[in-house]
């Protein structure tokens, strides 16, 4: 089995590639939660339904979040009638949101819901939530602290930012479903994700790195140059404190990474890094980069 941390867009892109060279039972995704919300009193988790969509098979693969081919009779309605939604939620997206709030205000964990919308669709793979307790990141403004989804889907990441913190009642324990799927794994692997929004959070769930130090670790740097391959990782990495280049993310991750790849097209040198064509513009992109990886897992 492989385990990949993920988050955004990055790592299910090469998921996308992994899922068909591998049987998916042989795959555990450990995926950011800390970009959860509710929204209209339904439950939002924008990275583990990009994961569940993408092995369902109903990912829009254009957009990389949402389903394929969604319509937005209800999003449209509530705007109508006064209800400002800064995330344009589809009708069948809205569903799983729906189900996910009411099994959580019915009592059940995180990881129970992820698990029962994840048989109702179908999927093989083990998808698994970062923590059962709440964590969110919120980015500092001059204006004060806003939520990281309001920040990047609402502004589109176009405000001045001088922070980044993580909101929560207790500190972040990972379950012990996640510290077994690190455990239980051939190999684990970072995609790239955001460092700080989509990784950082997951690291800082008590338990993750020491499980990680005890496995063998294959990272992909997010960057190419000092501008990353989507998002807002730059902005972010600086108010983070971090060089917002590859040097910077294997910074965050060399207490416990073995590998880390850098983009062949990568202008910036990083001693021990392995050069690979990172940039997984389509499936078969993906699938080259998926390939080479578990040529490093499994040599052959």
């Amino acid at each position: 089995m492989i385990t990949f941390l993920s988050g955004g867009t990055g790592t299910p892109k090469l998921l996308r590639g992994m899922r068909e060279l591998l049987d998916e039972r042989e795959i555990a995704v450990i995926v950011n939660t800390a970009e959860d919300t509710w929204l209209s009193g339904n439950h939002l988790s924008p990275d583990i339904d990009t994961v569940m969509y993408l092995f369902a098979g109903i990912l829009d693969t254009n957009r990389w979040w949402g389903i394929r081919n969604d319509t937005y009779v209800t999003h449209d309605l509530l705007a109508r009638l006064g209800i400002d939604e800064y995330i344009a939620v589809g009708d069948q997206d809205r569903a799983i949101h729906v189900a996910r709030g009411e099994m959580l205000r019915g009592g059940m964990r995180l990881t129970e819901t992820t698990q029962s919308l994840c048989r109702m669709l179908g999927i093989r793979a083990t998808v698994l939530p970062m923590t059962d307790s709440p964590v969110t990141t919120y980015v500092r403004t001059p204006e004060g602290e806003m939520h990281f989804q309001e920040y990047w889907v609402k502004h589109r990441g176009d405000v001045a930012i001088d922070g980044v913190t993580r909101r929560f009642d207790e500190p972040p324990v990972a379950t012990d479903d996640v510290i077994e799927a690190i455990e239980a794994s051939d190999a684990v692997v970072i995609g790239p994700s955001n460092p700080v929004t989509s990784i950082s959070p997951i690291l800082e769930c008590a338990g993750v790195r020491e499980a990680l130090r005890r496995q063998h670790v294959i990272a992909v740097s997010p960057f190419i140059g000092d501008a990353p391959i989507s998002g807002p990782a730059a902005a972010l990495m600086r108010v983070f404190g971090k060089e917002p280049s590859s040097v910077g993310t294997c910074g965050l991750y060399e207490d416990f990474v073995d590998i880390f790849i850098q983009d062949i097209r990568d202008p910036v040198d990083l001693e021990g890094a392995l050069r690979l064509d990172t940039l997984m513009v389509n499936r078969g992109k993906s699938l080259d980069l998926a390939k080479s990886i578990l040529t490093l897992i499994y040599g052959c």
